[in-house]
């Protein structure tokens, strides 16, 4: 995420919701302790059909995750859940920001359907997987999420905060992953105007949820984008959690990502982590990286661009395959 939850405003910009006087972003995130969930998630998406990214063919993937394996492997004191599917090089996938594995259901099943393995641990604090919330750092997420995975060579996709867990796995261990997948990150160029305050809000559990999802629409999702599917799925505490790790763990331990090869992929409407990042990631490492931009896209850039994303992942991890 883009130097999480810096940079915060007077006012707030995504709605008629105003912080009170002295109230923060990490204030509005420290709200609720239970995951905001309406029971009634939408599966419609209403997406502009208009993208600068050139499609290759993919698979079409069916997403069925209850054909996927759940299992559980521990981390010293914590016990991780996560989902197996499919046969190939295996790909680790880690969550956004106080989310669940399951926002990769789609490209897991697009992944799965090219020839590979995916494995979507949950964090702790969601689902099945338990632990000790406080006194963690980057480096403990790092260890719950390789905890999923077989001894062998791995390719790690995260999204938003997960993108800085996966960097720190690359950094970790430098011999056993080949690939970085880095889906909205951020760190070196501000937020824009108001994404800071709606970043918080989006774990505000005393918000009406008309308001929630006003937080949600700006902060995820680019203009014209339904914001609906993500209604559910938000988990205040392990938010806290993830945002005290981030905070207890120094940048220079994660942020080169080891050795490993870098695909960064930016929405071009992202507020949260907006597209300046990419291009200073890409000129910061030369020819590790390469950069994927994608129109239409907001920082939620998952549901919002599903082919999109699977593209410029296959492109990528194409070449490495062989």
């Amino acid at each position: 995420m883009s130097a999480l939850f810096a940079r915060q405003g007077p006012t707030c910009a995504f709605g008629s919701h105003t912080p009170r006087v002295g109230e923060s972003t990490l204030g509005l995130l420290w709200k609720g302790v239970e995951p905001l969930d309406s029971g009634k998630t939408a599966m419609r998406r209403l997406i502009k059909p208009i993208s600068t990214l050139l499609l290759v063919a993919i698979p079409m993937a069916v997403v069925d995750p209850a054909l996927a394996e759940t299992r559980t492997a521990r981390n010293g004191e914590a016990v991780i859940e996560y989902q197996i599917d499919g046969k190939g090089p295996a790909v680790l996938m880690i969550a956004s920001l106080g989310r669940p594995a399951s926002d990769f259901d789609e490209l897991s099943a697009s992944l799965v359907a090219a020839g590979y393995s995916t494995i979507r641990p949950q964090p702790r604090g969601i689902g099945g997987s338990t632990g000790p919330m406080n006194g963690l750092s980057l480096r403990d997420l790092a260890a719950d999420a390789m905890a999923a995975a077989d001894d062998g060579p791995i390719i790690v996709i995260g999204h938003d905060f997960g993108q800085r867990v996966a960097r720190m796995v690359a950094a970790l261990y430098p011999d056993r992953v080949e690939s970085v997948v880095m889906l909205g990150a951020g760190g070196k160029v501000p937020m824009r105007p108001g994404a800071g305050e709606a970043l918080g809000a989006v774990f505000d559990a005393t918000l009406p949820p008309d308001k929630h999802m006003d937080a949600v629409r700006f902060a995820f999702f680019a203009p014209g984008n339904d914001p609906e599917v993500w209604r559910d799925g938000w988990y205040p505490a392990v938010a806290r959690m993830q945002t005290a790790a981030t905070k207890a763990s120094r940048v220079e331990e994660w942020w080169g990502a080891g050795k490993a090869r870098l695909l960064v992929v930016v929405g071009l409407q992202d507020v949260v982590a907006p597209p300046e990042n990419g291009h200073l990631i890409k000129d910061e490492f030369g020819d590790r990286v390469t950069l994927q931009e994608i129109d239409g896209a907001g920082h939620a850039m998952l549901p919002e661009r599903p082919k999109q994303v699977a593209a410029a992942v296959l492109n990528f991890l194409k070449p490495q395959s062989k």
